[in-house]
């Protein structure tokens, strides 16, 4: 929408309109807000767009799209008009009367969120709703009689167009509640429509092989699925044949039961990505379809969308199949378990291949970390008691199991980006910009890390990884070169993947849990079967979807980041005067500690205290705010 509202700069043409913006045109002049002229639409003297920020006591500030304002416009609380934390507004520019630019808010073009959760609270004889997520009080539509006969702390679900209550999500001190806010404060939901289940139950609990003859038959073969131990969707299953030297990558095939702009499919779009709590997974798609006939579990026919592909004895690819194929996984491996087994080399019998399998990637790996990089990631886990308390907390590692699994998705998600040309879905990951490297090289030399600037990044950072190695800090600086990059997003055209060091590169693998990788499962089919008419039709507001996946992926970890973080304040409220170890992870504006003790990954905000980048210190926690899922403390030794 960025685009679209600053083209309004320069004028647009009525025939650029897409239908997805006639509506906001038809708004923008009926507030006169742009004009039309000689069959072009452009942007009034005096008005500005932008996405809205609120502070704590309710003032907002509007970061313009046009780069020509140099600073946030001032809007005072009176003159917001409904529009909310991250809404995308049009504001009237105010005649100057003090040093800062103001605005006030003349419509609301998209809302950030529809609805928004608040606690009640009691603010003298009234009872009002504080929002959680900026903590500003307001006043809600139901009368304080009602309100009052709620229990204090009730949390509850309202519409921002009016402050009407929608739902009543339960108390803040029941911990089952954690799970709602966090979903609900990202506008997603846990339930799927009457529609959407009806749909995926129609496809029933088999696969009957006969309906499906022009398919390549792999049930033979002794495929396996290599997951955490946990997991109850299954994306994808692996084979090796070591005589033909042929990597064999089956991907569950999605496109097969979900069609395009069917209710399920709509549904998926719009969470774009699956959610993964400790005690439970939100899903993308029905269970029906993500537990059960889409998912390659072991011993059933399932229906794959699969990549053969030819290695030669110099472990180069030289030749890449795609087709549509039945397979039946005859095992399913854990992570943990896989380890166990390429370390002890017991007999797996038929899936002896694993063995071989595992040097060829290991050799694909080295290789491709020529141009690319390896990030030690330490991904947090938390475990959970029968009541939902936080019960322990341990960091997972990645291990050769995960490395033998990410090549071969690799592999397949490089193949898969080759066949589209010039428009698709790609994964992009822009190489970092020169302001970021040089904040990144001076945070390094606090560590005792001093590099110099070198204008081939990669060597750069392998550089920084070894001095990092040397000081045993490797984890941490992985962190904080990830930090300094640009993150990877979805794009309508090719750019490169930074990071892997792929030219081009897409995501093909987790059609049940990632909706881009769906997209692409029906492009390529399109493309295979050579029916330009329906590759353009899946194309229909390609680069829109792009971006909204983005936005949702990045909504979908701060979901996950969100419970995380109530359950630990839930747990520092338990420990309040305990000390704990702790790494600071940020000293500027803010510091910042994080909980490397018993109890792992918590973020503790530290009082007055400047202290070095990672260093290691002992914290006192001194307040925990369940609503707000922010920790206190500060540093006794």
């Amino acid at each position: 929408m960025k685009e679209f509202l600053n083209s309004l700069n320069y004028g647009i043409n009525i025939n650029q309109v897409n239908n997805e913006y006639k509506q906001i045109i038809r708004e923008l002049l009926a507030n006169q807000i742009i004009k039309e002229y000689k069959n072009k639409f452009y942007l009034d003297n005096g008005f500005a767009f932008g996405v809205l920020d609120i502070s704590s006591k309710g003032t907002g500030f509007l970061e313009c799209f046009d780069e020509g304002f140099k600073k946030d416009l001032l809007i005072e609380n009176k003159n917001l008009k409904g529009a909310n934390y991250k809404d995308i507004v049009a504001v009237k520019l105010l005649p100057l009367k003090r040093k800062r630019p103001s605005a006030k808010v003349v419509l609301v073009l998209k809302r950030a969120n529809e609805t928004s959760i608040v606690i009640t609270k009691r603010y003298g004889e009234a009872v009002l709703g504080m929002n959680i997520k900026t903590g500003l009080s307001l006043a809600l539509k139901a009368s304080q009689k009602s309100l009052k006969a709620l229990p204090l702390g009730t949390v509850l679900k309202i519409e921002n167009e009016n402050n009407n209550i929608i739902e009543v999500l339960g108390h803040i001190d029941d911990e089952r509640v954690d799970e709602k806010i966090s979903l609900a404060l990202f506008n997603k939901n846990s339930e799927f429509s009457d529609t959407c289940i009806k749909e995926s139950l129609a496809n029933g609990n088999s696969v009957d092989a006969s309906m499906y003859e022009n398919r390549i038959d792999l049930r033979s073969l002794p495929f396996c699925t290599i997951d955490p131990i946990h997991a109850k969707d299954f994306d994808d299953a692996i084979y090796f044949d070591d005589k033909k030297r042929e990597i064999y990558v089956a991907i569950a095939d999605v496109s097969e039961y979900v069609y395009a702009y069917s209710a399920i499919d709509k549904e998926a779009r719009n969470r774009g990505f699956s959610i993964y709590f400790p005690h439970i997974a939100i899903p993308m798609l029905p269970r029906a379809l993500s537990e059960n006939i889409c998912s390659l579990k072991p011993y059933e026919d399932r229906l794959a969308y699969c990549f053969k592909i030819v290695l030669n004895e110099k472990n180069e690819v030289i030749k890449e199949e795609l087709f549509e194929a039945i397979i039946n996984s005859k095992r399913r491996f854990n992570y943990d378990e896989v380890d166990e087994i390429l370390s002890k080399k017991p007999d797996l019998k038929e899936h002896n291949w694993l063995y071989k399998l595992f040097e060829i990637t290991q050799i694909l790996r080295k290789k491709r970390l020529k141009n690319a990089f390896e990030f030690r990631t330490e991904e947090l886990r938390m475990v959970l008691d029968k009541n939902l308390s936080l019960e322990s907390t341990f960091i997972e590692k990645d291990t050769f199991s995960h490395n033998l699994i990410e090549d071969c998705m690799l592999l397949a998600n490089k193949a898969a980006a080759k066949i589209l040309e010039d428009v698709g879905i790609f994964r992009n990951h822009l190489s970092a910009d020169t302001k970021k490297i040089d904040k990144l090289l001076n945070e390094l030399i606090e560590l005792g890390i001093d590099v110099k600037l070198k204008p081939n990044l990669p060597e750069l950072i392998r550089d920084i990884q070894a001095l990092a190695d040397e000081l045993n800090l490797r984890a941490e600086v992985d962190k904080l070169i990830i930090k300094a990059q640009k993150k990877a997003e979805y794009s309508s055209e090719n750019q490169g993947h930074f990071g892997l060091g792929f030219d081009k590169y897409s995501h093909f693998t987790s059609p049940i849990r990632r909706y881009s990788d769906l997209i692409l499962h029906r492009l390529l089919k399109a493309k295979q079967k050579k029916d330009e008419k329906l590759f353009n039709y899946l194309l229909l507001n390609i680069q829109s979807t792009c971006e909204s996946l983005s936005t949702l992926e990045r909504e979908a970890d701060k979901v996950a980041f969100d419970f995380m973080d109530r359950k630990f304040a839930r747990w520092a409220l338990k420990n309040i005067g305990k000390c704990f170890q702790a790494l600071i992870i940020q000293n500027e504006w803010v510091c910042i500690a994080k909980l490397d003790d018993e109890i792992k990954g918590a973020d503790i905000i530290l009082y007055d205290t400047r202290a070095n980048l990672l260093q290691r210190v002992e914290i006192q926690i001194i307040e925990a705010d369940i609503v707000m899922a922010k920790i206190y403390g500060k540093i006794v030794a």
